[in-house]
C-alpha cells in the first residue's frame, strides 16, 4: 500500500531556526560517539509522522547532495 500526502505548508524562517537550534543542541547532548545513533532514531521517529516512504527516500536524496 502507498501511501500518499502532500506538503500544504512549510515552516517560517524562524522555525526553522529553531528546528536548527533544537538539533544542534540535541547532537552535543547526544555526544559525538551516539550523534549517529541519535540522527538515525530521529530520523526513523520522523519518518513514521510523516507516513510516506517515498517521501522520506526524496528527502534522504536531498540531504546527500552537496554534503
Amino acid at each position: 500500500m502507498t501511501h500518499t500526502t502532500s506538503a500544504t505548508s512549510t515552516l517560517t524562517i524562524p522555525d526553522l531556526e529553531t528546528v536548527y537550534d533544537t538539533l544542534a543542541t540535541a547532537i552535543d547532548q547526544a555526544g559525538q560517539d551516539k550523534a549517529s545513533l541519535f540522527l538515525v532514531k530521529l530520523a526513523l521517529l520522523n519518518a513514521n509522522a510523516l507516513a510516506n516512504a517515498d517521501v522520506f527516500q526524496t528527502h534522504v536524496q536531498a540531504a546527500l547532495q552537496d554534503l
